[in-house]
């Protein structure tokens, strides 16, 4: 049976955003995964479609997302470490991941957060096929 998780920062426009794109791609046997915000957002940042694109992620379907626009009852809740002051969600298991927002920065930011979301996402997964989650 398949987890849900949903990845939540405040806009849901870049860290939350490659999260998704990297548990969709690589976890899909385990997770459902969404992605949402705490506030509301225009558009993903060109710079992080750009930059998962480079490693074959495709998130050109993707748009910033509610916590409402997202099942209400998950099995793992991951913030991404902006402080964000989540209501309340029900869920099994809930972690802080503490990522930097690359947002203003250079390109090299986003493939900094690109990489270091992918290597949180594998841990994740293989947490779970181990059954610690």
């Amino acid at each position: 049976m398949k987890r849900k998780v949903a990845f939540v920062c405040v806009h849901n426009s870049c860290r939350s955003q490659m999260a998704e794109g990297w548990a969709k791609l690589l976890g899909s046997d385990v997770l459902e995964a969404y992605s949402a915000g705490t506030e509301e957002y225009p558009e993903v940042k060109p710079l992080a479609v750009r930059v998962m694109e480079e490693a074959n992620v495709d998130m050109s379907g993707q748009y910033p997302k509610l916590l409402t626009d997202i099942p209400h009852e998950l099995d793992i809740l991951v913030t991404m470490g902006c402080g964000v002051a989540c209501p309340f969600v029900p869920c099994e298991h809930e972690e802080d991941w503490g990522i930097e927002d690359p947002s203003g920065g250079p390109v090299e930011d986003y493939r900094r957060t690109r990489d270091l979301i992918k290597e949180k996402v594998e841990d994740l997964i293989e947490r779970i096929k181990r059954g610690e989650l």
